[in-house]
């Protein structure tokens, strides 16, 4: 056993194993924070819990429009230099939160933040794409998934442990906290190596980018909008099922703890189980129907835990949040198998802020609409949700299609070849500083709790 978790816990390279220590490390400070975060807006800013609301929709409505933008950012200056730009500026507006006292500052820093994620999530999809082979790509980015749910995990924990000295002292610190991590994110992302997009010189951005631009590939942004609809299947497991549990079962309120914590072990020991195999569109949709399967097995089994009792009824609720879990896992795997596959190689950070527009537009509409049907509607509710999943599922093969074919028939053959083989060992190419441990792996958006 020891011998396996040892294979578990090595990288499938070098380069994964830095990326990921420096995701476990972004995660440690926005976990941090996030941990404390409603606590330090009402109780140090002085905010009103609707306040607090508030804000963060409007900053999530900016990061919407900000995202393609920042996506034609990253293309024109480069993954690399764009995504210390991002670190440095989350760095910056985290020391700067202890400042803030008011509800018009509050909004200005929460929407320049979302801004600034906007651009280190392209920047950082971007980098990841471009600079690690083909033939690892989604093997490495699940191991930094895993090491990403390390990194929340410490993060809540000590967030924990400063809200319990209940002083207002330490949570100012908290942000500064983050703010250290940020900023050793931001000078280390300038010492790993540079990957091909960032060999742009000043004339070459002077030429614009050849190529028809994300927003006139249907068969990307429906992949994508597809791709937002199964990842709803983080409303079932953050909201409708706790929800479910307390209002519809008998269940003890104690076992959101127990399933919360199985979701986090899970998602820490089994990300690079779930994606081996996943390694183009044929095996990514493979994938998708097996995140798919879970899903509605998951709301089969909940929706039959309204008619249960005692241990019955416990072991059900956990089944479904297992079940669930698995959906987000597989679905991981097939969403970087898409992003590596199905994007124009010289528009990738246009194409990850096309992606962000388009997902956004898939699930934003989740927790309203799923918490409506599974309370109200019941078992009704459950396999309406359920039948919504079997459409994408349905949709999302014709989509794929659709997308290669655009790709292929604008993107020059020697460009794609070179994009789908295994890259140069960027260990051994060229680097702008010794090899670096820290670094960040930005959230599809960024760092508001």
């Amino acid at each position: 056993m020891i011998a396996a978790l040892l294979r578990h816990a090595r990288p499938p390279s070098p380069l994964a194993g830095r990326l990921a220590v420096q995701s476990l490390l972004f995660a440690l400070g926005e976990g941090t924070f996030m941990t404390g975060s409603a606590v330090f807006f009402t109780q140090i800013v002085g905010l009103s819990a609707a306040q607090v609301g508030l804000g963060l929709t409007i900053a999530g409505a900016a990061s919407f429009v900000a995202a393609l933008p920042m996506g034609k950012l990253v293309d024109r200056f480069g993954p690399k230099k764009m995504w210390a730009v991002s670190a440095t500026g989350q760095a910056a507006m985290f020391a700067v939160w202890p400042f803030i006292d008011d509800f018009q500052g509050y909004v200005l820093m929460a929407v320049t933040m979302e801004v600034i994620g906007a651009l280190g999530g392209a920047a950082h999809g971007a980098y990841t794409i471009d600079v690690l082979a083909a033939d690892e790509r989604v093997r490495s980015r699940a191991y930094m998934y895993s090491a990403l749910n390390v990194g929340f995990t410490l993060g809540s924990l000590l967030g924990g442990i400063a809200l319990a000295f209940q002083s207002n002292t330490v949570l100012h610190a908290l942000p500064w906290f983050t703010a250290a991590v940020f900023l050793v994110n931001a000078a280390a992302i300038t010492r790993l190596p540079r990957a091909p997009h960032d060999e742009r010189t000043a004339e070459d951005r002077k030429v614009k980018i050849p190529g028809p631009g994300p927003l006139r590939n249907p068969g990307w942004l429906l992949t994508e909008f597809f791709g937002g609809v199964f990842w709803t299947n983080q409303v079932l497991l953050n909201i409708v099922i706790p929800l479910w549990l307390i209002e519809e079962t008998d269940a003890p309120r104690v076992l959101l703890a127990f399933l919360f914590g199985t979701n986090t072990v899970m998602c820490i020991f089994l990300p690079m189980a779930a994606s081996r195999g996943v390694h183009d569109v044929p095996t990514a949709l493979k994938a998708v129907r097996l995140s798919s399967t879970f899903f509605v097995v998951s709301c089969l089994i909940t929706l039959a835990t309204h008619d249960t009792v005692g241990w019955t009824t416990i072991a059900l609720v956990w089944l479904g949040h297992v079940t669930v879990t698995g959906a987000e896992l597989y679905l991981s795997a097939a969403s970087w198998a898409f992003e590596a596959e199905l994007m124009d190689p010289r528009q990738r950070g246009a194409y990850q802020g096309a992606a962000e527009l388009s997902s956004t537009l898939g699930r934003v509409w989740a927790p309203a609409l799923y918490t409506f049907l599974a309370m109200n509607w019941g078992a009704a509710g459950w396999l309406v949700i359920a039948g919504i999943i079997v459409l994408a599922t349905i949709g999302i093969h014709p989509s794929t299609r659709m997308a290669r074919r655009f790709i292929e028939q604008h993107v020059p053959a020697d460009v794609l070849a070179d994009a789908r083989a295994s890259a140069p060992d960027p260990e051994e190419g060229a680097a702008t500083g010794p090899p670096s441990l820290i670094d960040a792996e930005p959230p599809v958006v960024g760092p508001i709790p």
